[in-house]
């Protein structure tokens, strides 16, 4: 995928023989940054001390990567992206996901608790998350294997165990904590660009037999630690100053910690494709938390943040069907199974199945800039 000049993601790459080094994408093409700014900060397998510098270094690094690239200086230190291999962009400290779609929350509602309101009671009042396993969080490109784990169907008299029957997928946006916080220290929404240097894309992969028997009382576990992918490269927040827009009228009011003091709303438009075939466009738009919020309710009980501490949207999904971001929302838990291209149906994801998320968000002048793509091939249970 061509990166936008104007983007400049930030990874780690390595070609055949070399050990991992930063580099940013530019076109077709990535950058040696060490070469190219003269600084041994960037001659390493990850992007945590560059994230841990702060906002003004943060900021003085891309002014200098800018220059250098528009005036056509970058030459000598380009290679193409088809040459190298990319890795993990940075060390995850912790890794936290929540659920901040009004629609994706209202869809499992009414799929799940067919006889209850959609919203549980304190959905609208905090943005509810849960915490990970940032061990298991992998770049794009790594297999994923299908998980096993006890399931119990509504008509089975006890558990079985066994490979989930009901693999999913969850299109999210992640964002990814540079500057660390102090332990019993909130960070307020104000401070959110104070923290955070920028965001990846993210498949939370979900394994909807193994949650349904799990999650209560305390919630996901088994069936969302087995894999979480994320894009190789990390795009700046100061990538998206155009995309930034309005959050959507939150009522009731939030809660004074939880008011926005920004526009952090973003203008980005996913698409999911199952086996290259595109079979939703979730918009991000469509979000009821926004990621100051996320960021303020994470700390508000004094946690500290950690540089490389990565946290996610949860899943997008827009008002109508071909805008839902998980194939439990699509399928309405496997009962209306799609229809592809091929008349191949899919209630849950496959065995050999190929799942690629890619999103773009509004640039300057109008136009898009791309995000990247995280993909991820499903492999049989190994048991």
């Amino acid at each position: 995928m061509s990166f936008d000049a104007a983007t400049l993601p930030y990874g780690v790459y390595s070609l055949p023989g070399d050990a991992p080094r930063v580099g940013v994408a530019v076109g077709d093409d990535v950058l040696d940054v060490a070469r190219a700014l003269g600084d041994e900060t960037f001659a390493t397998g990850s992007l945590n001390p560059f994230l841990a510098a702060g906002p003004d270094r943060w900021r003085l690094v891309r002014r200098r990567l800018t220059e250098l690239v528009g005036a056509g200086e970058a030459g000598p230190y380009l290679r193409p992206l088809a040459e190298v291999t990319p890795h993990l962009p940075f060390t995850v400290a912790d890794y936290v996901d929540f659920y901040a779609s009004e629609h994706h929350a209202s869809n499992l509602g009414r799929i799940l608790r067919p006889n209850e309101p959609p919203l549980v009671p304190n959905w609208k009042h905090l943005p509810i998350g849960y915490h990970g396993r940032s061990g298991t969080v992998v770049p794009s490109g790594t297999p994923v294997v299908r998980p096993c784990g006890q399931r119990k169907p509504p008509d089975a008299a006890a558990p079985g165990f066994g490979p989930a029957e009901r693999l999913d997928v969850e299109v999210e946006l992640g964002f990814v904590v540079g500057t660390p916080s102090r332990l019993g220290e909130p960070v307020p929404t104000s401070a959110f660009a104070d923290h955070v240097f920028g965001v990846v894309l993210v498949n939370d992969w979900s394994a909807r037999d193994l949650q349904a028997w799990e999650q209560r009382p305390l919630g996901p576990f088994l069936a969302k630690s087995f894999a979480t992918s994320i894009s190789p490269w990390v795009v700046p927040l100061d990538a998206l100053t155009a995309a930034r827009v309005h959050g959507p009228v939150q009522d009731p009011e939030p809660l004074p910690y939880l008011r926005r003091s920004g526009d952090w709303g973003l203008d980005i438009a996913f698409e999911l494709r199952l086996n290259g075939e595109v079979v939703s466009r979730p918009p991000y738009t469509a979000m009821y938390w926004t990621p100051d919020q996320m960021l303020a309710h994470l700390t508000v009980n004094g946690a500290s943040l950690r540089t490389g501490d990565l946290y996610a949207s949860g899943t997008v999904s827009g008002p109508e069907p071909r805008t839902w971001g998980s194939f439990v929302e699509l399928t309405r838990a496997g009962a209306e199974p799609l229809v592809l291209a091929d008349g191949s149906t899919r209630a849950f994801v496959q065995d050999g199945d190929e799942v690629v998320i890619t999103a773009t968000a509004r640039g300057a002048g109008g136009g898009r800039i791309a995000l990247g793509e995280v993909a991820g091939r499903v492999e049989p249970a190994r048991r």
